[in-house]
């Protein structure tokens, strides 16, 4: 049907970790939205949809070309419910309906609230508004101070299309007021890619999946997990979000390299047990995914390895990952790695590759303080150079904030 179009831009955004206390937050071009994937936001409750390609996870994708769609002839009354990943105060809010598929399919009367005590209770109204069809970047401020971890979406009619009702973005802005660790997710889930067996370790995060050998190898930065997913002839990367128990989560996957001209494709999962279990290629550690990885390939790519913001400080969490580096290098004497430092676009390029460089001479540092000899490890900066994700978006500047481990 002709409702459905092509979507050619990435949707990569991702968290962009702040440090300290909440900083409060006016709506710029360049502030992240608290009711994002990149901020940890998990979709509890979707409305009806007219299909996966206009799902409402899009709204949280911080991209106005990808939307939600109702189903055809259902046009008024639909819930989102949305987790955000710590208890916020919203100031503003902000929606995109510029690139809706016709006329008057747009949102127009949305109502919005926030709770503190549920998922299905406890809601008080922070915005009612009346949104103009087809127009991007319509801001409108909060109406109470009311903090919560539970928002309520709901679109109530259209500009008077008989066929959809269509949301392309919603954006939300202000303070984060908690700063809670990322749930326990080791266990086994139930995906539409078949049972996943995830073990987490400190910030660094390994798995397996029961669908073409399938292997990640990744970590995790704020509320949101980061890897790299391999099969049997093919590899990508990925961002997964979880709810605030750990026992779901929403995640997206590009093709390495085809983050460009694709919009991505959803994983959803149920964590049914959390007993990590195991496939036969899996070996079951991060310690041992890193060894398998540079044997095979001479490279690999971490994510668990987090930095103070704009700085090259090392942070508490990333000491777990270290480690594992430390004893893969203790286990195998003769191993010679250079570490990589990259980063995103969003400095200036010397900025960027000063930084990068001071980045990986802080895990050089590390691994020579933990045992290392110094001849065994040289550090490179790349600055935003290589990227393996799109710089245009949050998502994609954190899965382009990265160490990588070269096999010299």
């Amino acid at each position: 049907m002709n409702h459905i179009r092509t979507k050619t831009a990435a949707i990569l955004t991702f968290f962009w970790l702040i440090s300290g206390s909440a900083m409060h937050a006016i709506a710029t071009e360049t502030e992240q939205s608290l009711v994002s994937f990149s901020s940890g936001a998990f979709v509890s409750l979707k409305p009806a949809e007219h299909s996966e390609r206009w799902s409402g996870f899009w709204i949280l994708d911080e991209k106005p070309i990808t939307g939600w769609a109702s189903p055809k002839g259902k046009t008024e009354n639909h819930v989102m419910v949305i987790e955000l990943a710590e208890k916020t105060l919203l100031n503003q809010v902000e929606f995109d309906t510029a690139r809706i598929d016709g006329k008057g399919r747009g949102a127009k009367d949305v109502f919005l609230e926030i709770s503190d005590e549920g998922a299905d209770q406890g809601y008080q109204k922070i915005a009612e508004v009346e949104l103009a069809d087809a127009v991007d970047n319509q801001k409108f401020p909060a109406l109470a101070a009311v903090p919560g971890r539970w928002l309520r979406l709901t679109i109530k009619n259209n500009h008077g299309a008989k066929d959809y009702t269509e949301l392309m973005d919603f954006r939300g802005y202000g303070e984060q007021l908690t700063k809670t660790p990322f749930p326990e997710a080791s266990g086994t889930y139930a995906t539409n890619y078949k049972d996943f067996h995830l073990r987490q370790q400190g910030t660094a995060v390994t798995g397996c999946y029961e669908y073409k050998d399938g292997l990640l190898n990744g970590g995790i930065e704020g509320r949101v997990m980061k890897f790299t997913w391999q099969e049997r002839d093919r590899k990508g990367p990925s961002i997964f979000v979880f709810s605030q128990d750990g026992t779901q989560f929403f995640g997206l996957w590009w093709p390495e390299g085809g983050y460009e001209n694709s919009t991505g494709q959803i994983w959803t999962g149920k964590r049914k047990s959390t007993a990590i279990g195991s496939c036969p290629h899996w070996s079951g550690g991060a310690q041992e995914q890193m060894s398998k990885e540079l044997a095979s390939s001479g490279r690999v790519r971490l994510y668990g390895i987090n930095f103070d913001v704009d700085s090259a400080v090392l942070r508490d969490e990333s000491k777990p990952t270290l480690d594992k580096i430390s004893d893969m290098l203790k286990a195998d004497k003769g191993l010679r790695l250079t570490i990589e430092g990259h980063t995103d676009s969003s400095g200036t390029v010397e900025h960027n590759q000063t930084l990068s460089q001071k980045r990986a001479e802080s895990v050089r540092s590390y691994l020579v303080a933990a045992g290392s000899t110094e001849d065994r490890l040289k550090a490179e900066g790349y600055g935003s150079s290589k990227p393996v994700s799109a710089n245009t978006t949050s998502l994609g500047k954190a899965q382009n904030r990265r160490v990588e481990l070269v096999k010299q």
